[in-house]
């Protein structure tokens, strides 16, 4: 099984405009798909991310306040999951919770280094 990392990119406008019954909501479908997933042995681990952090850039290594102050997109969270290829995983991630409110969901296989 390959690996593929799962991006959850979210607008922070429409996340700001959810009522507390739609967050909540939102919190249960991940929740329910993230157990779908671990039951289906696609899971591998996965989490929803703050949306404070900081970014290091160039040689100087410039501490900056997040890479989305900038824009209106964060990423909320991630998925590490395990599928036989690329078309699997984009029909897994066809039915992440995210896309319910607008998110957009951004597949990125990860390399396999042999040892």
């Amino acid at each position: 099984m390959k690996k593929f990392l799962l991006l959850l990119h979210e607008d922070t406008e429409k996340m700001s405009d959810l009522s507390p019954k739609e967050m909540e909501e939102l919190t249960h479908a991940h929740f329910a798909w993230a157990t779908k997933l671990d039951e289906a042995g696609h899971l591998i681990s996965g989490d929803g991310l703050d949306e404070h952090g900081v970014q290091i850039a160039n040689k100087e290594c410039i501490v900056k306040d997040g890479p989305y102050l900038e824009s209106k997109e964060i990423i909320g969270g991630y998925y590490l999951i395990q599928a036989k290829d690329l078309d699997t995983a984009v029909k897994i991630a066809k039915e992440c919770p995210c896309h319910l409110w607008g998110g957009t969901t951004e597949i990125r296989p990860v390399m396999e280094y042999e040892e």
